[in-house]
């Protein structure tokens, strides 16, 4: 798994990669990892995440994690909420990073709010659809990698990581899980050309190894 040539790469547009997955999988290890060996390569990489990456982003991220348990939040706030995070990263980060021909990396894009306020939150498929539309506009991912995992072993992987209290999302039920799985299962079927799934119960290295591969060739076809 050699990254080549360090000497300053050139993408005419840049390329948007995307990384989904249910909490525990292992989604900010190989986006760190793939960060190195895309820099290693002499590509400008942006590394970002949703809901965040952005002052204001974050400010919302912490109100979606954090806002206390017992005070119910409701679907539709909490998809809306989403949304508008997801279009100040759009605009103010992703889009004139790609327009200068940089690789983007954000941990989680419209994918999870059609899985999880969609499929596992059951808001009806039209208005997550319409929602996401309105706030990503036509940047949609060059490539989006799902690190699948069984929702029984990435649940035991958030209790015995960080010990850090779990947010909101991390307390959710193993039914929930089940759901978000089967949920990007079904997206990635659905758009094949975008979606690569990788099996996230598999050794670090060697699941790095092979999503370098496949973003070695995204990059080929672009260069």
């Amino acid at each position: 798994m050699n990254p080549g040539s360090a000497e300053p790469q050139t993408l005419e547009r840049g390329l948007f990669i995307t990384f989904e997955g249910s909490e525990g999988s292992g989604k900010t290890t190989q986006i760190g990892r793939m960060a190195n060996l895309l820099t290693d390569s002499g590509y400008e990489v942006i590394v970002t995440r949703e809901p965040g990456g952005t002052e204001i982003g974050e400010q919302i991220r912490h109100l979606l994690k954090h806002h206390a348990i017992d005070q119910h939040m409701f679907p539709e706030t909490e998809l809306l909420l989403f949304a508008a995070a997801r279009a100040q990263l759009v605009r103010e980060t992703i889009i004139p990073n790609l327009e200068e021909g940089k690789v983007v990396l954000c941990d989680r894009f419209l994918d999870s709010t059609t899985v999880y306020q969609g499929v596992a939150r059951q808001i009806a498929e039209d208005p997550v659809k319409i929602i996401n539309e309105f706030a990503v506009g036509d940047y949609v991912p060059d490539l989006t990698i799902v690190l699948d995992l069984p929702a029984e072993i990435g649940l035991q992987r958030i209790k015995t990581r960080a010990s850090d209290l779990p947010d909101r999302m991390e307390q959710e039920n193993i039914d929930f899980y089940r759901l978000v799985r089967e949920g990007y299962l079904v997206l990635a079927k659905s758009f094949p050309d975008r979606f690569t799934v990788f099996d996230a119960t598999k050794e670090v290295t060697d699941l790095e190894a092979e999503i370098w591969d496949e973003i070695s060739e995204r990059l080929f076809s672009e260069s």
